[in-house]
């Protein structure tokens, strides 16, 4: 294994001396890179965002632009880094002083008061300029679409930056202006060419350790020689375990870029997702044809997360307020583990025990999710938060019915915030199957629903809230799809 280093703006830059747990963000400032911005230290607000060179979902590679605060910098040894600095030269002209065309729009259109949110949003805004499909939108009849640009635009791309004194119309209008990347385009060729090769990583430094290895197998029996190690793929979650929480780990394992977790299969009889593809890879990948996950994608975060969070990594926390759970157990998913002996399927309504506690055991991971074919046709995904997109929920419902000549013949529903794990709602699954699919079973089946799980009152909500939300949900439910379905 050769010395960790990352690419940073076309230059190689050793890892070492930072500590293994240093964050790419707080590296970067210290070689003075300061356009990277420290704002909320928990992936909330994108004053950090950064472009690392990804495989492509229709390109070879993608220019991805993640949250640097999270991730540890040794998670980015043998990756390519461009920051706010390194568009100028790199992604424009190529001529030093130049202005991307994103800092251009940016400028122009007034996009930057303080500046101090600038630099995330220019690195978010690049990664949606040079996504390889982007193209012209239509004007909705009646009217502008008030989310994605008639240039392609995708206003959920800058959902993970905020800004406190510039206001986002500004923001919107350079995001809307920006045209395609120009033939020259050093940053537009780049996404040609095959992504940086996955390297195997051994840092260590001041009694920590920072490990990645090449293979399933290599890294399957190092977790039997650490089971007290902390696994990462996108580093969401522990980033702000590290961040926030000052928590520091003896050995931390990266599995994220693991060919073997990376894999996404579709069977006559089941959909196989790895564990390490990240949110974003395994929307584009699946192009909708999980309907219920497609629900999912856009309320779970924002961009920035979903480029690195894993539906492993959701699962491995067990956080009964993860988005995922209640859309998987709706969809009667079951995970692959895989330790050194072999592997086992669990069904994902066995997979919790308690609060964040599951059976995998140690030195065992989380290899893949199967949802199991053919889909139900009624599916929706609640999400009751604060916000419309980019909060912690309160509640989670998800739904997956199967209803046949107006009757429910099959019922699935997936809870999340109402106990200490993920639960099914099987009381409510049973007062629906077999019986019509009217308002008076589903008013019935609502009062079920509001007494399922041990919600209780915190912060986000109250106890009474979500029992309220969850019999409301239902209703939601079948006035969104009576027509559907009777049609």
């Amino acid at each position: 294994m050769t010395a960790p280093r990352i690419t940073v703006n076309g230059t190689e830059a050793p890892i070492s001396p930072a500590a293994p747990h240093t964050t790419a963000l707080d590296f970067l400032r210290e070689r003075g890179l300061t356009g990277t911005k420290e704002g909320c230290a928990e992936g909330e607000c994108g004053a950090c965002a950064i472009l690392v060179a990804r495989p492509g979902t229709n390109e070879p590679t993608d220019w991805v632009a993640v949250n640097a605060c999270l991730l540890p910098a040794a998670a980015l040894d043998g990756q390519e880094v461009v920051t706010s600095e390194g568009l100028a030269t790199a992604g424009a002209s190529g001529t030093p002083g130049t202005l991307h065309p994103v800092q251009e729009e940016m400028a122009v259109r007034g996009g930057s008061q303080c500046g101090y949110c600038t630099p995330g949003f220019v690195c978010s805004m690049a990664a949606e300029y040079y996504r390889p499909d982007r193209c012209a939108h239509p004007d909705p009849a009646g009217g502008i679409d008030p989310e994605h640009g008639p240039n392609g635009f995708d206003l959920h791309a800058l959902s993970g930056n905020l800004c406190r004194c510039t206001g986002y119309r500004p923001i919107r209008d350079a995001a809307f202006a920006v045209g395609a990347p120009a033939d020259e385009d050093p940053l537009a060729r780049r996404r040609e060419q095959s992504p940086p090769v996955p390297v195997a990583t051994e840092y260590v430094r001041g009694g920590s350790a920072f490990l990645r290895r090449n293979t399933l197998g290599e890294t399957l029996r190092l977790l039997r020689e650490r089971p007290d190690a902390v696994v990462v793929a996108g580093s969401t979650d522990w980033g702000v375990e590290v961040n926030i929480r000052a928590r520091r780990a003896d050995c931390v394992i990266a599995v994220d870029r693991l060919p073997e977790l990376r894999e996404l299969r579709v069977g006559s009889d089941s959909i196989e997702i790895g564990a390490a593809l990240t949110l974003t890879e395994i929307e584009r990948r699946l192009d909708g044809r999980v309907p219920l996950l497609a629900e999912l994608f856009p309320q779970f975060a924002s961009r920035l997360i979903r480029n690195g969070a894993t539906l492993g990594g959701n699962l491995g926390t067990g956080s009964p307020i993860g988005d995922s759970p209640p859309v998987l157990l709706a969809l009667e998913a079951s995970v692959v583990l895989a330790d050194a002996d072999g592997e086992r399927q669990v069904p994902l309504a066995e997979y919790f025990t308690g609060y964040r506690q599951s059976v995998r055991r140690p030195g065992e991971l989380i290899r893949a999710v199967r949802v199991p074919l053919p889909l139900s046709p009624v599916v929706a995904f609640h999400k009751i938060a604060k916000r419309r997109f980019d909060d912690i929920s309160s509640v989670a419902v998800a739904f997956a019915l199967d209803v046949e000549d107006g009757i429910v013949r099959r019922a699935r529903i997936g809870l999340g915030g109402v106990a200490a794990t993920p639960i099914r709602a099987l009381a409510t699954e049973e007062a629906l199957e077999g019986r019509p699919w009217t308002a008076e079973t589903v008013e019935a089946a609502a009062r079920v629903l509001r007494t399922e799980g041990t919600p209780m009152n915190d912060q986000r909500a109250s106890a009474a809230y979500r029992s309220a939300m969850l019999g409301q949900s239902l209703v939601k439910l079948y006035a969104q799809t009576t027509e559907a379905v009777s049609s």
